[in-house]
């Protein structure tokens, strides 16, 4: 079996596959080393407190790590795409839905990262380097090399994101440095102004904004040695570079006092750096959005070629850029975590405390069809995040990606308790 072939069907990774955990950690690094991330940490702290944002940030990348990090395990342990891990939790049918839905969403990213490329690389030739080109163009081109990246494979994704890390930590911590040459971390937590958000609120921003790349990390983590090295990945990614992103972004924002991220960046005369993470970000970012599309698609359809798909995809995901969904923006991440967080919570439940034996390659030749019990604790759980979220009902947490999360994991448990005892039984008579 080829290695093509391998990466995007329905088996698990090989030995000889495996590449050394930093390689990988790169890959999820860069996720963070996005231009979406770097607006999210300007947004929250435009809507929040200075100690109120600084807590967001803090509380929502520890969630992220925790939720990425079991995640990952798993992904390391089972050697299977997040796609296949859906397929054991929710049935072969019950996963075509839910790996649709991801690919949709996944496609959404792909769209929306194509618009902020095409308008942030426009207006960053005009600023920097006094070129006029055309949103549309550049986004065509964009779509192509990322396309032509994720055809390629991981190892494309992985090469390109491995040399381009460490010139984008060089930057952003450069962001930082200039910020606080202006005004000191003191005098930036002691301004005073206006919350539009609720800390809560604010949280649930963080997580949206890269919740989608926690839920689907076991795609790059099942190519590690040893399942400890996703702990890394994920604190790496979430907890270092997450955090140092959107907390440069923020820093960047208070002492500027502007809304844009890239106008910023330009007066502080890292308009080049701003075009580097721009390119380099949305490149490998949109890269493994589709690669991952890919594989929700082609686990749902395997008779499906792989080649075809990716570019039918890259195609399709230029015509969502054109819906411009940018406008949306913080709305759109906010209510895709509420959305797509149970999904991790029902199959970490699953894993940890229902059918631990069931994460194996072999058991999908025998897998059932759909699983009632999982959908009934996805929906549940997301709709009472939304209920809460709109004030409808109380909220324990006042977050409600963790609301979602919890409720899925308690209500799967619950309804699949049983079915735990009669495995158990029938393994331990």
């Amino acid at each position: 079996m080829n290695q093509e072939l391998n990466e995007f069907s329905a088996v698990k990774i090989s030995d000889h596959q495996l590449v050394p955990w930093p390689r990988v950690a790169a890959v999820g690094a860069m996720v963070a080393f996005s231009l979406p991330t770097f607006i999210t940490g300007l947004e929250v702290y435009q809507a929040l407190e200075p100690m109120q944002a600084f807590w967001a940030l803090v509380i929502g990348s520890i969630i992220i790590f925790t939720i990425g990090g079991v995640m990952g395990v798993i992904g390391a342990r089972t050697r299977m795409s997040s796609y296949l891990l859906v397929r054991v939790a929710f049935g072969d049918k019950g996963a075509s839905v839910v790996n649709i839905a991801f690919a949709i969403s996944l496609l959404g990213w792909f769209g929306l990262n194509i618009n902020l490329f095409g308008d942030a690389v426009s207006r960053l030739a005009i600023d920097v380097f006094n070129l006029e080109i055309a949103p549309l163009t550049l986004a065509i081109i964009a779509s192509f090399c990322m396309t032509l990246t994720t055809v390629i494979g991981f190892k494309a994704i992985n090469w390109l994101a491995t040399l381009m890390v460490p010139v984008l930590g060089g930057v952003t911590l450069l962001l930082a440095y200039s910020a606080l040459s202006e005004k000191s971390f003191e005098q930036i937590l002691a301004t005073e102004k206006v919350a539009t958000l609720t800390l809560g609120d604010g949280i649930s921003a963080v997580v949206g904004a890269i919740i989608i790349g926690a839920i689907i990390i076991p795609d790059i983590t099942r190519f590690v040695k040893h399942w400890s090295s996703a702990i890394y990945i994920a604190f790496i990614s979430y907890i270092v570079v997450q955090l140092l992103v959107m907390g440069a972004a923020g820093l960047a924002g208070a002492t500027s006092g502007k809304a844009d991220i890239l106008d910023i960046m330009i007066d502080m005369g890292l308009g080049i750096g701003a075009s580097i993470i721009v390119i380099a970000g949305s490149w490998v970012l949109n890269s493994l959005n589709l690669y991952s599309a890919v594989l929700g698609t082609t686990a749902t359809f395997p008779k499906l070629n792989s080649t075809v798909v990716t570019i039918a995809l890259g195609l399709l995901g230029i015509f969502v850029a054109l819906l411009n969904l940018l406008d949306n923006f913080i709305t759109f991440i906010f209510y895709l975590s509420i959305i797509f967080v149970p999904v991790a919570g029902i199959i970490i439940s699953d894993y940890l405390f229902i059918r631990p034996q069931a994460y194996n390659i072999e058991s999908l030749a025998d897998n059932r069809a759909i699983a009632p019990k999982g959908f009934i604790a996805w929906v549940v759980s997301a709709i009472f995040a939304v209920l809460s979220t709109e004030g409808i009902i109380a909220t324990p947490s006042g977050i409600a990606a963790i609301d979602a999360i919890i409720l899925a994991g308690i209500v799967y448990t619950a309804l699949s308790w049983n079915e735990r005892d009669s495995k158990h039984r029938k393994i331990n008579p």
